[in-house]
């Protein structure tokens, strides 16, 4: 018997020592993949902060509907170019260290952006955020599959809208009170500044992966011939040309144009117009977690993201064309757009189970590629549309754009959503037991 007893007692004690590790890994998996969310936050803030902006930088830089579309697309114009790169990049070499360098390119475009008087300048530090910022959600999903196991990886990727969404929120009410505080100049360099610091804590906590995982075995069997049979599968085509017309109505209505529509349709000023865009966001940090839940328990991603996207198409266009809502149906119809659109993240996921894991990096970035490829030319072309429509009034030295104006240019929004879905129809998820 006393035998029997010290045997089960030191059972139990190796089964308490082996436990201690994996608690202590999935406690640092969180505190990683939480400054993953912080430089998400960090990225959405300057995506968004233009919108809050808008007569500011048309007087400070003189510019024309089509000029601060351009300043702002200058954003997505290195995005899109950075991101072809970014997954190949993380697959094969630090993530940590490139992550970090990402961030410091970030901190110092905010920077440079908030001392300029230069056009020019001011679009090249545009420009600087666009390359700093295209690794932020690749970083994420590649660090999420390493640190978690696969059955969490949709919620946890769901997790990085809700990271993004709050840096979105951010960059609206909030962001715009800040800036009538203490000014738009002020406000940016101080958020260059938290862009450094972030840039540090990640070189100083994050490893690039737990010590015995196989992620750096598989990466030896990475080959051409394996990246030309991602660009290959049609899916993969699918997955991103729904991505981006999926996510593009949000980034182009609530990082530019939404604001000054609002402010139009509704009657409202510019801290009010940021209130009800916050709600976009906080429906899509919300939905994005909750909808990976909901596509895993049906185990069909593909149905959730079509009756999703075909909601969020209705909601949108409610919020566009019947302007004479109450602002308590506005506000409930931006959240649902948002919400809806929570599972674009679902590609990721698709894209993820559908190719070999050691990708994870490479196929995320070419799905996330076409929201900046969309963005790039859709919103200054939104703004060349106002300008070709504006009639010549201008209001405190900035353009005045009329209702109709803004009816017809943003009218590109819910056909994006309306193809977003579409495409759907001939995507193809990976069998269950994958």
């Amino acid at each position: 018997m006393t035998n029997f007893h010290m045997q089960e007692g030191f059972f139990m004690l190796s089964n308490t020592t082996q436990s201690r590790p994996k608690t202590m890994e999935l406690s640092y998996s969180i505190v990683v993949i939480s400054l993953c969310a912080c430089f998400l936050f960090y990225k959405y803030i300057l995506q968004i902060y233009p919108s809050v902006v808008t007569n500011q930088l048309m007087r400070e830089f003189q510019l024309s509907g089509a000029g601060l579309g351009n300043l702002a697309a200058t954003f997505y114009y290195t995005y899109m170019i950075t991101q072809l790169f970014v997954g190949i990049l993380l697959d094969k070499y630090s993530t940590r260290w490139l992550t970090a360098a990402a961030i410091f390119c970030c901190g110092l475009g905010v920077m440079l952006f908030s001392q300029t008087h230069s056009l020019f300048i001011a679009e090249l530090s545009r420009g600087l955020m666009g390359v700093g910022v295209a690794f932020a959600t690749v970083a994420y999903m590649k660090l999420a599959a390493v640190w978690f196991s696969p059955r969490q990886y949709a919620f946890v990727g769901g997790l990085l809208a809700t990271a993004a969404m709050a840096g979105a929120i951010f960059g609206q009410a909030p962001l715009a009170y800040f800036i009538d505080a203490v000014g738009w100049r002020e406000c940016l360099f101080i958020t260059g500044l938290i862009g450094f610091a972030l840039a540090i804590l990640f070189v100083f906590i994050v490893r690039d992966a737990p010590e015995k995982s196989s992620v750096a075995q598989k990466a030896e069997l990475v080959s051409w011939r394996d990246l030309l049979d991602i660009v290959k599968n049609r899916q993969n085509w699918l997955l991103t040309f729904y991505s981006g017309l999926a996510f593009s109505p949000i980034a182009i209505f609530g990082g530019l144009w939404g604001n000054p529509f609002l402010q139009q349709a509704y009657h409202l000023n510019n801290t009010q117009a940021a209130s009800l865009l916050s709600l976009v966001f906080i429906g899509l940090g919300i939905g994005s977690p909750l909808l990976g839940i909901l596509s895993d328990r049906l185990g069909a991603r593909r149905n959730v993201m079509l009756s999703s996207t075909m909601v969020a198409c209705l909601a949108l266009v409610l919020v566009l064309y019947c302007h004479q809502l109450p602002l308590w149906a506005v506000s409930v119809l931006l959240f649902i757009f948002g919400f809806g659109l929570g599972s674009f993240m679902l590609g990721f996921a698709i894209g993820k189970e559908i190719n070999k894991p050691a990708f994870t990096a490479t196929v995320v970035a070419m799905i996330n590629t076409s929201d900046a490829l969309l963005d790039s030319f859709t919103e200054p072309g939104i703004g060349k549309l106002l300008d070709l429509l504006w009639d010549g009034k201008v209001v405190d030295g900035v353009h005045y754009f009329s209702l109709q104006s803004y009816h017809l240019a943003l009218s590109v929004l819910p056909i994006y959503l309306l193809i977003a879905a579409l495409l759907l129809v001939w995507v193809r998820e990976a069998p269950a037991d994958l």
